[in-house]
């Protein structure tokens, strides 16, 4: 659960106080944004937006790294995957190896798409760390209206996947001190996988059950009128957060389309 759970300093934060759907909106927002658009100015307009919201999460670069490693890795691949499959290679030559020539052009046309995808996937990612499941749950049923069972099944199943992280490294150690060892045969290694991916998927079935049970027996969903514990409100801060979002989005736009840089993706 400590995986999932708000460390006191982000959940103090001015961000990890606010809704959580108002945080998700504002990460909408920058999609919707950037998604008609292949220009360098949008994305580098909304990405310093976004890089000046990370001190009112109170999150450390060291933290945002490692949530956000596999996007920067994907972006860098992205430059040089476009630069040598270009299909018009355009500016200078930089390396010849064979079929694959990098171009100046294909490089920049990479650059820009790799600082497009880390500007819409990066609020995401900010979003996500400055949200409590429990919290988001709570607002998805009292807010969006939507069904209890769904909103906290899902909460109980994302509750669940750090438990089944150590129960894999418990079944791994366990078949280990059973003597039961791979050694250097690539086959033995990928019976015993599958074998301990079965004992998992066993495990979680059975886990799952006594969970729908338990969640049954306190009348999850029987009943239309449902209170809630935990009361969710938009606050005037949190429509302060969704509007000054789009607002951000409205002038990164109307700067890229002052600049004749807006360009559509479809065209």
């Amino acid at each position: 659960m400590s995986l999932l759970a708000l460390s006191p300093t982000i959940a103090a934060s001015p961000l990890g106080r606010a809704n959580p759907l108002a945080k998700l909106g504002a990460a909408l927002a920058v999609t919707l944004a950037l998604l008609p658009t292949v220009d360098a100015v949008t994305p580098s307009v909304l990405l310093a937006c976004t890089v000046l919201c990370i001190p009112l999460a109170r999150v450390s670069v060291g933290q945002l790294l490692r949530r956000a490693w596999p996007i920067l890795l994907a972006a860098t691949s992205l430059v040089f995957v476009n630069a040598a499959f270009a299909a018009h290679p355009t500016g200078l030559v930089v390396l010849a190896a064979g079929p694959v020539n990098l171009t100046t052009g294909g490089l920049v046309d990479g650059a820009v798409l790799a600082l497009r995808v880390i500007a819409i996937a990066l609020p995401g990612v900010l979003a996500i760390m400055t949200i409590d499941p429990t919290d988001l749950a709570d607002a998805l049923v009292q807010q969006l209206g939507l069904s209890p069972r769904f909103a906290y099944g899902t909460l109980a199943a994302l509750r669940v996947l750090p438990l089944l992280a150590l129960e894999w490294q418990s079944l791994r150690l366990a078949r280990r001190a059973r003597g039961f060892e791979a050694g250097r045969s690539p086959v033995r290694a990928v019976k015993l996988f599958a074998g301990q991916v079965f004992a998992l998927l066993v495990g979680a079935i059975r886990r799952g059950t006594r969970l729908a049970t338990a969640m049954d027996a306190r009348g999850l969903g029987s009943l239309p009128t449902r209170t809630s514990a935990r009361v969710q409100r938009m606050r005037r801060s949190d429509w302060a957060l969704l509007t000054a979002a789009v607002l951000v989005c409205l002038a990164a736009t109307a700067l890229s389309v002052a600049t004749g840089a807006w360009h559509l993706v479809l065209s």
